[in-house]
């Protein structure tokens, strides 16, 4: 936290309200949900070409 009671957070954010908001929810959140892990995967391997 920082000294506004803010999480502490990577710079790349910046300001922009909708980066903050995805940084805060989805970045870095891990996902347990085997339907989800799975859709991550087949996406992941999708945009590398696999």
């Amino acid at each position: 936290m920082t000294a506004r009671g803010e999480p502490k957070r990577c710079p790349w954010p910046g300001t922009d309200p909708l980066y903050v908001a995805y940084h805060d929810a989805e970045w870095g959140v891990p996902e347990r949900e085997d339907r989800a892990l799975y859709e991550k995967l087949v996406l992941d391997g999708f945009q590398a070409g696999l």
